[in-house]
């Protein structure tokens, strides 16, 4: 499924119109990442959490040279399902 599919379906099953639905995605996406710049985490019961992990700064390497290289330490987006969503997949 695609966004705009997702659009559709959310319009169908809330009863709005595909506009209506759109800004409904785009607010919920942006503010998940707004909470997620400042550090919060986002819980949604049923569904799942998103939240920041930090990697921390590591050696690695080139696979085309072999050259050893560092990784600088990095922030990244994660996702944990809740038991609903879990439950809804089997």
């Amino acid at each position: 499924m695609n966004k705009s599919e997702l659009v559709d379906a959310m319009a169908a099953d809330a009863g709005l119109s595909k506009a209506d639905a759109q800004r409904a995605l785009e607010s919920f996406t942006s503010n998940i990442g707004k909470a997620l710049k400042k550090g919060d985490t986002v819980s949604l019961i049923g569904f799942g959490t998103f939240s920041v992990k930090k990697r921390a700064a590591r050696t690695g390497r080139n696979p085309s040279t072999g050259e050893t290289i560092k990784i600088k330490a990095s922030k990244t987006p994660s996702f944990k399902a809740g038991k609903g969503l879990k439950d809804a997949i089997k």
